[in-house]
């Protein structure tokens, strides 16, 4: 058996141990794998990171291989509820899911990357021309099926998954933070000591309890603990809370749901969580293709803790 053959093997019986399926489960259209040699967009490179739509409502979880992304952003959609865009680099769960679609929001926010690969299950059929302009790769089921596949644990549209070693990426060994001209270092002065923190969406809500022991901010969601499949609790090193507008969109999901925009360019408020403090900061963002940078009020460089980095785009902030 070919090397190739045999990392797809291994991949395939580590994800039917994770989410009780079988090998042989095939893609979503039930096709055979596509090579990974074949990119589905006509890049001319491997892009820096992997973003991954991922559904969060309750039959969406426990959440697959969200405990490896680097970053994680939460951005409100339809009817209130959140949805989470997870950036992978630094290395590759075998398994992501549940996949879910993208919305427009995500086409401004992934600007902050080079180019980065996008897997998610679909859009809005108006979207989709302004996905395929935009300057990323998109890696949706129809363009990497072997890619997909749905698992027997729960119904769909919360059971899509993706095997990420079936796509033309590969993890850098880079966290993809860099990406986002961030760095790991000492907390800023001043701060005050906090245990929890809860960011609420008009039907959802993101909690962060501090852990001393752990060193993490655990997180729960809908005021449940999050887990994975494997039975662990998520946690994040550095939490921020960015008081962003949210304003409605030109587009609508197929149940006639204005979908909101988060508008992620501009500048504003926000709190950022690490070592069990919170530090006031503010965001600024100048065009679509800079960075976001985070200063204390009082101009010092915001640096993170070792750890994921969560993301809220918060409609009036967090409590």
């Amino acid at each position: 058996m070919s090397a190739a053959g045999i990392r797809t093997s291994v991949a395939v019986l580590f994800t039917a141990l994770v989410l009780a399926v079988t090998a042989a489960c095939t893609g979503g259209d039930g096709s055979s794998p596509s090579p990974r040699s074949s990119s589905p967009s006509g890049a001319g490179r491997a892009a820096d990171v992997l973003a991954v739509k991922i559904d969060n409502v309750a039959p969406a979880r426990p959440h697959t291989g969200l405990e490896r992304a680097d970053v994680v952003y939460v951005e409100q959609v339809e009817a209130g509820l959140s949805r989470i865009l997870a950036v992978y680099s630094s290395a590759l769960p075998p398994v992501i899911g549940p996949v879910r679609s993208a919305r427009e929001t995500d086409l401004e926010l992934l600007r902050q990357f080079d180019r980065p690969a996008l897997a998610f299950s679909g859009a809005q059929s108006r979207l989709l021309p302004l996905i395929d302009r935009a300057p990323l790769d998109a890696v949706p089921p129809s363009k990497a099926p072997g890619a997909y596949f749905r698992g027997p644990d729960r119904p769909a549209p919360h059971n899509l998954y993706l095997r990420p070693e079936r796509i033309p990426f590969e993890a850098s060994g880079v966290n993809a933070v860099g990406e986002l001209g961030l760095d790991v270092g000492a907390p800023p002065p001043g701060g005050e000591p906090e245990n929890s923190r809860t960011v609420r969406y008009p039907s959802a809500s993101v909690t962060f309890g501090w852990s001393a022991e752990r060193e993490r901010w655990l997180v729960s969601l809908d005021g449940s603990p999050a887990r994975t499949t494997e039975g662990g609790r998520l946690g994040a090193g550095t939490v921020i809370v960015q008081d962003v507008t949210v304003r409605p969109s030109d587009f609508r999901d197929r149940s006639g749901n204005t979908s909101p925009f988060t508008e992620t360019v501009g500048s504003g408020s926000a709190v950022v969580l690490r070592d069990g403090r919170a530090y006031e900061a503010r965001w600024a963002r100048s065009a679509a293709a800079a960075d976001t940078v985070y200063t204390t009020p009082d101009g010092h460089r915001v640096d993170l803790a070792e750890g994921p980095l969560w993301i809220l785009y918060a409609p009036g902030g967090g409590a």
